[in-house]
C-alpha cells in the first residue's frame, strides 16, 4: 500500500491530500530515510511523522486497505510521541 494512503487509513494523517504534502515537504521518514508518497508500506517498517512541533514515530504491525475508527489504532504501534 502507498504510504500517504496508509497514512490516511491508519489516520495518523486526517486527509490524503494531507499526508501526501508532508511526504513533498520531507516531513515523513521511512526507516530513517526521507520517503516519497508512493512508498510501498511494509509490515515492520518505522514510520516517522512530523507534523508542526509533533513528531510521530509508530512501526507498521498491519497493512490493511480499510479500518473503521476503532480498527485503525490495531494498523502500528506507537513507539514515540514527542514536542520537539
Amino acid at each position: 500500500m502507498r504510504l500517504d494512503k496508509y497514512l490516511k487509513v491508519s489516520r495518523l494523517v486526517k486527509r490524503r491530500t494531507v499526508a501526501n504534502e508532508l511526504c513533498d515537504a520531507g516531513h515523513v521518514e521511512v526507516n530513517g530515510r526521507v520517503a516519497r508518497a508512493s512508498y510501498d508500506v511494509r509490515i515492520g517498517d518505522e514510520i516517522a511523522v512530523r507534523v508542526g512541533s509533533n513528531l510521530t514515530v509508530v512501526r507498521v504491525a498491519d497493512v490493511n486497505e480499510y479500518a473503521t475508527k476503532a480498527g485503525a489504532q490495531d494498523l502500528y504501534e506507537v513507539l514515540r510521541v514527542e514536542k520537539v
